[in-house]
């Protein structure tokens, strides 16, 4: 259902890899009509006025799409709920239309400006007119007043804390001078007396300061002065949250969270959307989940989370962050809807769209499949050299080694063997690796059987060189690679140390 509709015809929206695109078609008119027809009201006579402004071009397809999802996604959430819409200033104006036509005006809370990048000339380009482009947009919107909302704190900026807490401890604790005097005197209740010579009315009872001043946490910075209250850094709980974000820093390129997806957001970007607004046990939502920062957000902050995306490259990615990051295993600590299970879903899902078969196929031995997550490759063989996946591997000396994996869903023959001990000889891997849909013929296993075997220097032993591995053995048989047991295929995600209106269900 992911590539076709109904009728069996081909989809419009057509994903490649993690690219999106969006064109004005069939899709995007039925899509549009729907809204207009069936939508509530409010809903339709937006997306009616935008078709006049904008027209019929990528960015209306875009948001036709966009709206059907959000009218769905405002049926689903709960009334305690909250929706984050992350964008770029290109569309955002055009979305917070929609979202207050959806969820009403009066459900905005806020737009959150996301410093996503430093700043830089973008004359390099040409003759440009627009300023450096560093920002993101997120809209914040609510299903009733009733929303979940907990403070959260950020950092102080480094200036505020130089210019206000100018004081240290022996032991480098920094802190501030508080006024301890009674605002209002007598008539707010403030009890008056002197102490260490100065008589004022004050904020705290004589035994308790005295209490304060045996703890150190009461200075006189002078004889005479009124004294003052220690108040230390370590202990405040910092700025809280406003609609300006700009101490959180983009996925560098050296980043230990970094996996190479092109649009990744930083954890700690989620983690605080995911803290202001649910508490431990509630379940996130990610509909287009890409490579799972928001899965791995709740996940690590106790809550119970849904993600959804299209490519199965995406899914075999989440699978692997979840592995690296909290040691969780699909069909035991969660479940994947909408993955083959056995031959027949695999012969399904190579017969709609044979690229996300090679993507599955390759998430089933761990393989990265060959370009990487961009979609560079647009799912083709890498300079038409025979080669899906490969599987990177250390060996003794940190020599890095690799096997290479190729993916097949029609009919296969010896010839396509030979093939694959080329490729393995022109690449110099160590190992090649055939997955198959159909059965392997004798002549192919004997033509795998004379390529011999990859000596292992430092785990002292040997693999075969060539290993042909069908989808039935790999889902119902435990087959694997044979191959040396420490390896890596993506970049490893760095391991985590771990009554009223009623919600609408999500799959009616």
């Amino acid at each position: 259902m992911l590539f076709k509709d109904e009728s069996g015809t081909a989809s419009e929206a057509q994903i490649t890899a993690f690219e999106d695109t969006w064109h004005w078609g069939p899709t995007a008119e039925e899509t549009y009509h729907n809204l207009v027809s069936y939508a509530p009201d409010r809903v339709g006579a937006a997306i009616g006025a935008l078709r006049q402004l904008v027209g019929t071009n990528q960015m209306m397809a875009y948001l036709v799409m966009m709206a059907a999802r959000l009218v769905e996604l405002h049926r689903v959430l709960k009334p305690t709920g909250s929706l984050y819409l992350h964008c770029d200033p290109t569309a955002s104006h055009y979305l917070k239309m929609i979202l207050d036509a959806i969820f009403g005006a009066h459900q905005f809370r806020n737009e959150i400006i996301w410093k996503r990048t430093s700043a830089h000339s973008d004359t390099v380009q040409g003759n440009v007119v627009h300023m450096g482009r560093i920002h993101d947009v997120i809209l914040f919107y609510t299903k009733t007043d009733a929303a979940t909302r907990n403070e959260v704190y950020g950092p102080y900026d480094e200036t505020y804390v130089d210019s206000f807490y100018r004081y240290s401890d022996p032991d480098g604790r920094r802190y501030r001078l508080g006024d301890l005097t009674g605002p209002g005197g007598a008539a707010k209740g403030n009890p008056q007396y002197e102490f260490l010579g100065v008589t004022r009315y004050w904020r705290y009872s004589q035994e308790r300061m005295q209490r304060l001043f045996e703890d150190g946490r009461i200075v006189q910075t002078r004889p005479g002065g009124v004294p003052q209250y220690k108040r230390y850094l370590d202990e405040m709980p910092g700025v809280p949250l406003q609609d300006v974000w700009t101490d959180i820093k983009p996925v560098g390129a050296q980043a230990k969270e970094r996996l190479g997806y092109p649009t990744q957001k930083p954890v700690t970007l989620l983690e605080r959307i995911v803290e202001a607004s649910s508490n431990e046990g509630d379940i996130v939502l990610d509909p287009f989940c890409g490579c799972g920062t928001a899965i791995a957000a709740a996940q690590k902050l106790g809550r119970k989370w849904i993600g959804i995306d299209i490519t199965h490259l995406s899914i075999s990615l989440q699978k692997y962050r979840l592995k690296d990051m909290f040691e969780m295993e699909p069909k035991q600590d969660y479940r994947v809807v909408g993955e083959p299970e056995d031959l027949g879903g695999a012969r399904q899902l190579a017969s709609e769209n044979r690229y996300q078969f090679q993507w599955w196929a390759l998430s089933l031995i761990e393989a990265q499949p060959l370009g990487g997550y961009d979609g560079s490759k647009e799912g083709k063989k890498g300079s038409d050299k025979g080669i899906d996946g490969v599987i990177p591997f250390m060996e003794v000396g940190s020599k890095r080694e690799k096997v290479i994996a190729q993916v097949k869903s029609g009919h296969v023959k010896s010839g396509d063997i030979r093939d694959l001990r080329g490729a393995v000889d022109r690449e110099k891997a160590a190992i090649g690796v055939f997955i198959t849909l159909e059965s392997p013929s004798r002549d192919m296993i004997t033509e795998a059987a004379s390529a011999g075997f990859y000596e292992s220097p430092g785990w002292g032993k040997k693999y075969p060189k060539i290993q042909i591995l069908t989808v039935e053995d790999l889902l119902h048989h435990n087959a694997s690679v044979q191959m040396p047991p420490v390896h890596g295929t993506f970049k490893q995600a760095e391991r985590v140390q771990e009554e009223g209106p009623q919600q609408g269900k999500l799959f009616d």
